[in-house]
C-alpha cells in the first residue's frame, strides 16, 4: 500500500514538502526515472488509479487559493466513459492526473494533451503520465491567461516515456476533453480577449468572480469538429446570470449542450457543494437536452457520500437511451428551455417531489389523545401553581383572580382553597 511514509521512502525523501522537488529533478534523468518507476512498481503496479490522491490532497493541495478538489472516482467514471473510445483527449486543470488515467484505461495508444498551472502538483502529473507510457503533451501554464511556464513532451518507448522540455508545440483539436476546473475560480479577464477563437461570439467574458465558463469556453475551443467534452462543474453555472447567462444561453442556441446531469452533494472530500456534469458536443444532430437528476444515488460515507456502481450504471444507462424516466430524467426541447429564460436549474426539469405519505387515521386519533392529554397535564400544574400564588399579598390576588377563575374554568380544574385563601377571597 503506497501511504505517506512509502511513498516518501520510494522519492528518497523525509518529509513530504520535499516530494515536487525530487520529483522534478528526478523526472528529467532517464536512468533515475526508469528506477523510480521499477521501486514503485515493486510496490504496487495496478496503474488503473492515480496512487498520489490521497497523498497529494493532504500533503499538498491548496483548496482555499487554488480550489483543487480532487475528482471521486464515481464521477471520474462517469465522465469519462460518456466520452467513450478517443484516439486524442485533453485534460485542463488536469492536477495530478486522475482523469487522464481514467481515459486512459479505455484509450492507452491515444495522444494526450493535459494543462496544468500548480507546480507542485506538476511533477506527479508527469509521473502519472510517464509511468503509463503514454504520448503527450503537458502545458505547465494558466489555461485562462495562456501563460506558459514549461512545454513537456512524453514519448512512448519499450517501457515508460520519454520526458523532455520542449521549445514549443503545435496546438492542435482533440477529439474529447474532460475537465474538472477549480470552482468559482477568481480570473483577469481582458476586453482585448473578446478577440481571441474560443471567446469570439459570445460577446461578454466570464465574470472576474467565477471562471466556470471561461473554463468552458477554453474546452468547447480545443475540441475537434464532432468532438464531445465533459466538465464537472457548481450548480451554479445552470442559472447564474448576468455574462454568465448571456453564453450559457449562446451555447444552447449554437445547439452545444447535450446532457445536464446532477450529482449528490458531499461527493468531494474538501467541499460538500453539489455538483453537475455538463456534456457538450459539437455538431450535434439532435436538438434537444438531456436532463438526469442523479443526487440521491449515493450511499453515506463517514467522512463523504459514495455513488456505488449501480448508482453509475443507472446514470450512464439513461445517458445513452436519452429516455424520460419518472423522478430521473427527463428529455427538453429547446422551446421548454426558452420558456424557462434558458435557465437549467435541474428541479425545472426533472420533478423529483414524492408527496408525503399520511398516517391511517387511528393512528392519527391516538396521536391526538395523547397531545391532549398532554395539554391537559400542562395546564392542570401551571393552574395548580397560579393557585399557590394566591392569598400571598392582597395586590397579587387581586391580579392573580381573574385569571385563576379563567384557568380554572377553561380546563375544568377543581381546586381546594385553605382557610388563608378563602379568607382573601
Amino acid at each position: 500500500m503506497l501511504d505517506t511514509k512509502t511513498i516518501n521512502e520510494l522519492i528518497g525523501i523525509d518529509e513530504s514538502f520535499k516530494a515536487s522537488f525530487k520529483l522534478k529533478e528526478v523526472l528529467l534523468n532517464e536512468d533515475s526515472k526508469n528506477n523510480l518507476f521499477k521501486r514503485f512498481l515493486a510496490v504496487e503496479d495496478d496503474l488503473t488509479f492515480d496512487w498520489f490522491t490521497d497523498y497529494f490532497q493532504e500533503e499538498h493541495s491548496d483548496r482555499k487559493g487554488k480550489k483543487q478538489d480532487f475528482t471521486p472516482n464515481s464521477v471520474a467514471i462517469i465522465a469519462s466513459e460518456i466520452l467513450g473510445v478517443s484516439e486524442s483527449n485533453a485534460d485542463f486543470c488536469a492536477g495530478t492526473g486522475g482523469l487522464t488515467i481514467k481515459r486512459y484505461l479505455d484509450n492507452p495508444d491515444s495522444f494526450f494533451y493535459c494543462e496544468e498551472f500548480s507546480d507542485r502538483a506538476l511533477p506527479f502529473l508527469l509521473f502519472n503520465l510517464a509511468i503509463r507510457n503514454l504520448n503527450a503533451v503537458v502545458f505547465h501554464g494558466d489555461s485562462l491567461s495562456r501563460n506558459q511556464k514549461n512545454i513537456f513532451k512524453l514519448t512512448k518507448t519499450d517501457e515508460f516515456s520519454k520526458i523532455e522540455i520542449a521549445d514549443n508545440f503545435e496546438q492542435r483539436k482533440l477529439k474529447t476533453v474532460i475537465s474538472n476546473p477549480p470552482y468559482s475560480l477568481p480570473w483577469s479577464p481582458q476586453k482585448e480577449m473578446l478577440e481571441q477563437d474560443r471567446f469570439k461570439g459570445f460577446d461578454v467574458l466570464a465574470p472576474k468572480s467565477k471562471a466556470d465558463y471561461a473554463f468552458v469556453l477554453q474546452g468547447l475551443n480545443q475540441l475537434s469538429e464532432n468532438g464531445t467534452m465533459t466538465v464537472i462543474l457548481p450548480h451554479g453555472v445552470l442559472f447564474r446570470g448576468s455574462a454568465e447567462g448571456r453564453i450559457r444561453k449562446k451555447i444552447i442556441e449554437m445547439n452545444l449542450l447535450d446532457a445536464v446531469i446532477g450529482l449528490p452533494e458531499k461527493l468531494f472530500l474538501a467541499t460538500d457543494i453539489p455538483t453537475v456534469i455538463l456534456v457538450l458536443k459539437k455538431n450535434r444532430r439532435n436538438k434537444d437536452i438531456l436532463f438526469i437528476d442523479a443526487s440521491k444515488d449515493f450511499e453515506k460515507g463517514k467522512n463523504h457520500n459514495i455513488m456505488q456502481d449501480i448508482h453509475i450504471q443507472k446514470v450512464l444507462e439513461a445517458y445513452n437511451t436519452r429516455k424520460d424516466q419518472d423522478k430521473y430524467s427527463h428529455l427538453v426541447s429547446l422551446e421548454e428551455i426558452k420558456e424557462n429564460d434558458f435557465n437549467l436549474n435541474i428541479p425545472r426539469y426533472v420533478d423529483t417531489f414524492e408527496p408525503e405519505i399520511l398516517p391511517p387515521i387511528s393512528e392519527i386519533t391516538k396521536e391526538l389523545e395523547s397531545v391532549d392529554k398532554e395539554i391537559q397535564k400542562t395546564a392542570e400544574s401551571f393552574g395548580k401553581m397560579l393557585n399557590e400564588l394566591q392569598g400571598r399579598t392582597s395586590e397579587s390576588n387581586a391580579e392573580l383572580k381573574a385569571l385563576v377563575e379563567y384557568w380554572n374554568k377553561k380546563y375544568n380544574i377543581k381546586v381546594e382553597h385553605g382557610e388563608e385563601q378563602m379568607s382573601l377571597l
